[in-house]
C-alpha cells in the first residue's frame, strides 16, 4: 500500500476516534482540524492514483464529515438560487 493511502487510512482512523470521544461544541473544532489535514492527503491520493481513487477518498471523507458537506450546500444553494424580482 502507498504511503498516501496508509495517510488516508490513518485519517480515517483519527476521525473515527474524534468521533468517540465527548464534545463540548459537537465536534466542530475536530471536524475542522480533520478538514485541514484531510484536504493535503486527499491531493497526495489523487496525485499518486489518479482522479478515480481520489474521488473514492473524497466520498469517504464526506461520509465521515457530512454536517460540514451539508451547511457548505446549504449555503451555496442560498447564494445561488433564485432571487426574487424588484418590484
Amino acid at each position: 500500500m502507498s504511503t498516501s493511502l496508509i495517510l488516508a487510512c490513518l485519517w480515517g482512523l483519527a476521525a473515527n476516534l474524534a468521533a468517540m470521544i465527548p464534545s463540548r461544541d459537537d465536534h466542530w473544532t475536530r471536524a475542522y482540524i480533520l478538514i485541514v489535514f484531510g484536504v493535503p492527503i486527499l491531493g497526495f491520493v489523487t496525485l499518486q492514483h489518479g482522479a478515480l481513487v481520489g474521488l473514492l477518498v473524497l466520498a469517504a471523507g464526506c461520509s465521515v464529515l457530512r454536517w460540514p458537506v451539508i451547511y457548505v450546500g446549504r449555503w451555496m444553494r442560498r447564494k445561488t438560487g433564485p432571487r426574487k424580482a424588484a418590484d
